[in-house]
């Protein structure tokens, strides 16, 4: 019956009665009889996600304070059941709603693009290993410490396992079933994933400031530093004294940017998903561009090659400035360390706004059209890009305004306001290139550009004496009986025809080694701050003007901001080098 009714379909006659008796296939009609009010159900879901939201950034930010009767144990019991209730709804998601029939009528071609995902993996791994570390660090202290610091790790690995399946398999889906419940799980998961954030960032800056600013906080801010890794009432019968447990408390910390990151990259995917529940995609006007991703084709390789040195001297930079720094209690290293640290950043960030520049100089003579057509994760990716750009901003402007109005000035605190004014520059350049890149249409006709190109490559060279030898001087066609539909060809016309999709080439060539060359560029300006190369804390000029509780509570609530930013401009620009 089945069969019959397939073969049925593949006639003209039949096709006809089919799109009578299966309506919910068509799109004009299926949204008014599914669902009636779409921002109603929007609404419930993101009022859902901001109480969660609410609750979880309360119970973190009073977890740490010790005048405050919340425990930290009090913030991992929220989040383990969190992401507990999420582990359920994904399940619920990957074995109920997606089987559902009609559930999933289209996808969305444009959201969880493969080098996203590949990124989320990456990250996903670290992750585990950094649950791992933190398993058998609290492992130590079983017998003095509360059971949901050991809980707490180990449900957050089944949590990366569940959610990277969920992500990989169903970042695409645009979901028609079972909506309402859709949209607040995925709501009730994007929250999850900022709670853990806002948790793992609280938790890695408090370290980073206890072990740069110890001599210099106040009494209050000491036993927040205090408090952090454990409960004060247990500090002194928990020690840490084992070589292994130095290990895996050293080894968590470390590991703490890929889990920060992962935790971003998962909400960014699960917000495209919930803007994708009960939409329709018009595939006449949604182009799909199956872009290959081929790195060294179509390069010069000036890019990579400079890319890669900015890379391996900024780690370089980053070495001597962890041990002239951290390690070293003299003041004239600490110097040279600062010193250092920003001419690298200024010569970096001043060739990457020029490279920017040049970039938006070269769109302005691209030929090819803006991509218009609604892309909720194009929207999404420049919203983040200019958001996370305001931290760095905001960092920057306070540096400024410190730097201005203290005396005296040393020739730090000139490195210091050069580094500040190109940071705002370069991140304003960088965001006029991605989004201009990320709005532009792919090179979808090149097969077409390339087959036309060999057809008058094959005339040129086999024809040539025909060519030239029977051209007229009045400069009139020339029909080539050679050519395929005996077209009549002008002589202008071969070389227009040769010459413009070269020059669109060098165009593209030039963009691939700018994105390439910015995409390297970022990497080493995010794992710098990421890994302890943090001058806003050794810098004293922002310290004293602002204060040892004011300017360290910026720089915590910041700079997480500009980290992610660099991250995130790593994939656009990946995505910008891809569509080129």
């Amino acid at each position: 019956m089945g069969c019959g009714h397939k073969d049925d379909k593949a006639s003209l006659a039949s096709s006809q009665i089919a799109s009578f008796s299966h309506q919910p296939h068509q799109p004009p009609s299926t949204p008014a009889s599914k669902e009636v009010w779409k921002k109603g159900g929007r609404m419930f879901s993101i009022l859902l996600a901001v109480h969660l939201a609410l609750l979880a950034c309360t119970l973190v930010s009073s977890g740490a304070f010790e005048k405050i009767a919340v425990h930290d144990y009090d913030v991992f019991f929220l989040l383990t059941v969190m992401m507990l209730i999420v582990i359920i709804w994904i399940i619920f998601y990957l074995f109920g709603t997606s089987r559902c029939p009609d559930a999933i009528l289209c996808k969305d071609s444009h959201a969880g693009p493969i080098w996203l995902r590949g990124g989320l993996i990456l990250f996903a791994i670290f992750s585990l290993v950094m649950d791992v570390f933190k398993i058998g660090y609290y492992s130590s202290f079983y017998s003095c410490l509360s059971a949901i610091k050991i809980i707490y790790p180990i449900v957050q690995a089944i949590f990366v396992v569940v959610q990277t399946y969920f992500l990989w398999i169903s970042a695409k889906d645009c979901v028609h079933v079972h909506l309402n419940v859709t949209r607040c799980g995925l709501m009730l998961t994007l929250t999850t994933n900022l709670a853990v954030w806002m948790s793992a960032v609280t938790d890695e800056s408090v370290h980073k400031a206890h072990s740069k600013l110890k001599k210099n906080v106040t009494e209050e801010i000491f036993r927040w530093l205090m408090k952090a890794g454990m409960r004060s009432s247990s500090v002194e019968e928990c020690n840490c004294n084992s070589q292994i447990c130095q290990i895996f408390k050293n080894g968590y910390f470390w590991l703490y940017p890929f889990n920060i990151e992962y935790s971003l990259f998962a909400s960014a995917m699960v917000y495209v998903m919930w803007k994708n529940v009960g939409r329709f995609i018009d595939h006449h006007s949604h182009h799909i561009h199956r872009l290959k991703f081929r790195l060294f084709r179509r390069t010069f390789f000036v890019g990579i090659v400079l890319g890669l040195i900015i890379l391996v001297s900024g780690l370089g930079v980053l070495i001597l400035y962890e041990v002239q720094v951290n390690s070293s209690t003299e003041s004239s290293k600490k110097s040279q360390a600062l010193t250092m640290y920003y001419i690298f950043n200024i010569v970096c960030l001043g060739f990457m706004s020029l490279v920017c520049i040049g970039g938006s100089v070269i769109y302005r003579f691209d030929k090819r059209d803006m991509d218009r057509h609604k892309n909720p994760t194009r929207t999404l990716d420049v919203a983040l890009l200019m958001g996370a750009a305001l931290g760095q901003y905001a960092i920057s402007y306070y540096s400024i305004v410190a730097i201005v109005a203290s005396t005296p000035r040393d020739a730090i605190s000139a490195l210091n306001l050069t580094y500040a004014l190109l940071m705002i520059a370069q991140h304003t350049f960088q965001n006029i290139f991605i989004i201009e890149g990320l709005h532009r249409q792919p090179p979808k006709e090149d097969h077409k550009h390339d087959s036309h190109q060999k057809d008058l490559y094959g005339l040129t060279f086999v024809n040539i004496n025909a060519v030239s030898l029977r051209v007229p001087d009045s400069g009139s066609t020339l029909a080539s009986s050679t050519a395929s539909g005996a077209e009549a060809i002008h002589p202008s016309d071969f070389v227009r025809s040769l010459t413009a999709p070269k020059k669109m080439n060098w165009r593209r060539k030039f963009l691939r080694e700018i994105s390439m060359f910015l995409l390297l560029s970022n990497i080493i300006l995010w794992i710098m701050p990421a890994f302890g190369a943090r001058p806003q804390f050794d810098n004293d000029t922002e310290l004293n003007f602002y204060g040892d509780s004011m300017w360290p509570a910026i720089v915590d609530i910041c700079l997480p901001f500009g980290i992610f930013y660099r991250m995130h401009a790593v994939a656009s620009l990946l995505e910008v080098y891809i569509m080129s």
